[in-house]
Formats: structure tokens, sequence, C-alpha cells
């Protein structure tokens, strides 16, 4: 091996210290297989990941140009154009794949035709075995007259093993970081990766409640396959999640048919959030008429959630058995929403705010009088937007 390309390997092997995302050790491993001796033009490395959406990302680089990095949806997958290119078939197959182009030809590949048309003589894919038995890839292309020699190729082996296992860290962490934003929420899993995972450990936070569910859940579910069950509990949270996200809230859990989140309140001033919260319920039941248009297209039922609107203190945190543990918020405030939201269902509203939140709203409210909540000592004035 080369002593340039032995330097990078030991950089690899060590872990490649100083580089803490794919980018910045392709910043170094591009350019240095390049001084090295490699005549690489084009290098491409596609990793998969675990996430609902992406199925992976690729990280294209050519000289003298930001390395840019697209993500591909699981869809993708499925194409008979991915199916049958170089990656592709490495990805499923774990094996090697090489076309010299200017022996061979371009063939009937796209993305080789498309190579040849900026020069490129050769060309070489070789899989990235992960530990956990899933393959990755990387490519190499090269507009050197001669293609690349034997000695290029086994170097390129040996450099790709250890960078294999540097690729592998970094997938894990971003799975990580995926898997936790998925089903614990954005700041939720912040706060689990730094560190704050111990049961008990947990924080007084103000906030602004969000509290819903769907009405006539129950007899719906009777009369409905369970497979469309789910499909119609997926387009009711569509119409939430997004833009409680949106206005900086947090999806802290789905409790059958119902959603609880919040929406942090920093400083001493709650007004933003709670003008956060109520822009996102309006943009929430805009999304809502929407999907029922295409619900009655479909020649299915309207469906219509609840909202209760609440300001209050809760307890933010590990919560739970001792190997089994939620990240969530209890409290009396959250108790109070939920009896808000039941007592929308009861007054026919679809949207009701506590005193607390509407003495912040910046936009008319209207007084529904006072009201008995169970489990709620005092009766409660609540409010719906004008």
């Amino acid at each position: 091996m080369p002593p340039d390309v032995q330097e990078l390997f030991d950089w690899l092997v060590d872990g490649a210290p100083g580089a803490t995302n794919p980018v910045a050790v392709l910043e170094r491993f591009c350019p240095d297989l390049v001084t090295a001796g490699i005549p690489v033009e084009r290098i491409a490395a596609f990793v998969q990941t675990l996430h609902p959406h992406i199925m992976g990302r690729a990280f294209r680089w050519k000289p003298g140009a930001p390395i840019q990095v697209n993500e591909a949806s699981h869809a993708i997958l499925r194409t008979p154009a991915f199916e049958n290119s170089p990656v592709g078939r490495v990805l499923a197959n774990a094996q090697p794949f090489r076309c010299r182009i200017a022996l061979e030809g371009p063939g009937e590949l796209s993305v080789i035709q498309e190579l040849a048309e900026q020069g490129m003589t050769d060309y070489v894919v070789l899989p990235m075995r992960f530990m956990n038995g899933s393959t990755h890839a990387i490519t190499f292309a090269t507009a050197s007259p001669d293609g690349f020699s034997d000695d290029h190729i086994d170097a390129l082996v040996q450099v790709c093993r250890p960078l294999s296992r540097v690729a592998e860290i970094l997938a894990l962490s971003r799975t990580a970081v995926n898997l936790l934003d998925t089903y614990v929420g954005r700041n939720a899993g912040d706060r689990i990766l730094k560190g704050h995972i111990l049961r008990g450990d947990t924080e007084l936070i103000r906030c602004v409640i969000w509290f819903s569910d769907l009405r006539g859940f129950t007899s719906m579910a009777d009369r409905t396959e369970p497979g469309a069950m789910i499909r119609t509990l997926n387009e009711l949270f569509e119409c939430q999640v997004p833009f409680i996200q949106k206005h900086g809230g947090e999806v802290l859990k789905f409790i059958g048919d119902g959603l609880l989140a919040i929406f942090p309140i920093f400083g001493e001033d709650p007004k933003p959030a709670c003008q956060a919260a109520l822009t996102a319920a309006d943009e929430a039941f805009a999304a809502l008429a929407q999907l029922n248009e295409a619900r009655a297209a479909r020649g299915e039922p309207a469906l219509q959630f609840g909202l209760a609107q609440h300001v209050g203190d809760v307890t933010y945190g590990n919560i739970g058995g001792a190997n089994r543990l939620d990240f969530t918020c209890i409290g009396p405030a959250i108790n109070l929403a939920a009896r808000i939201e039941a007592l929308a269902s009861k007054l026919g509203k679809r949207q009701l705010l506590s005193a607390e939140l509407a003495a912040h709203a910046a936009r008319p409210v209207v007084s529904l009088g006072e009201h008995e909540l169970k489990g709620v000592s005092a009766k409660q004035t609540v409010y719906e937007p004008g």
C-alpha cells in the first residue's frame, strides 16, 4: 500500500479523529486518495438508514466542488431503474461491480452512460459491509486513459474496510437521532442523547398544552376494519403533527386516538407560545377540512377531532419502571387539559381554551361560562376562539 494511502488507512482505523460527520470524513478521504496517486474524479457513497420516510443518503464528491448530500425515499428501492443500477445490484448482492467504460463501452445503464459523457473511463462500485449485516456502497470513477490499475483497485478495497467501520459508527449515531426524534420527539430525543436517562430525571417547565382526540372513535372502531382504522388515525394525526412541529411544538405521545403535545414557554412572556399553538390549531383544522373533502370523494365519512389548549406547569422527563421508561409530561395541568377536551365534546365545540390561555391570546375569544370538570375541585371558565 502506498505510504499516503497507508496514512489515510491509519487515520480511518483510528476512527477518523476530527471528523464528526460523513461530509467531514469524505472531505479528507477523497482528496487524500488523489494525493496518494489514485486518479479518482468522482466518488459517491450510499448509506442506508432507519427512518420512516428516508431510505438513505447519498454523498457525492468531485474535485473543487462541495460535497452534495441527497436523501432518497423508500419508494426508490422498488423502482426498476434503481434495482438494475450498479449501486442497486451491489446493495442487493454485496458483490463489487466494475465497468471499464473505455474498453467495454457504456452499455445500457444510464449512470454509466452519464459518466461516459463526462469523460470517465472506468467505474467501480465496492460494497461497504456493516457489522449488523447490512450492505452499503461507495463508487469511484476515473478519467485516466488507462482506467484504474490493479494496484489502484487493491488500495481502494483496502482503504474502504476501515471506512466502512467509520461509516457504520456515524450511521448508527444518525439512526439513534432519527429513531428518538420519531418515537419520542426531537426535544426529548435530544435530552436523552445528552444523558438525561435516569428514572426520575425530570424538570418543571411552563408550556402550552395541546390535548386532542378523534370524535366518535369507539363507534368508528367497532365498524371499521383494523387496517382501515389505522389509516384513518394516520390521516387524522397527519392533520396535526406537521403544524405542531412547524410552530415549535413537541408531540409527546399518541394515546389511542388522542394526541398530547406541548409548546414550551421561553422566558416570562407566554404570548409567543400561545400564539404559536393557536396558529398551529388553525392550520390543523384547515388541513382537516381538506382531508374531509378527499374522504368525501372516496365515499368515506368525515373526521372531527376535539382540541383543548391550556397554559400550565408540567413535570417533564423520565417516568416509568426500572427497565422501561417514558419521556413524557405529567401534572395537574395535563389532567385539566384532558378534562377541557372532554368538555369540548360535551358542548359540541371543536376547540376550547382554558382561562389561562385565553388571557394571553392575541385574538378575540368568547367565554362559554363556568363548568364543572371531573376531578377538578373548582369550576373552570372556558373559551372558544372568536
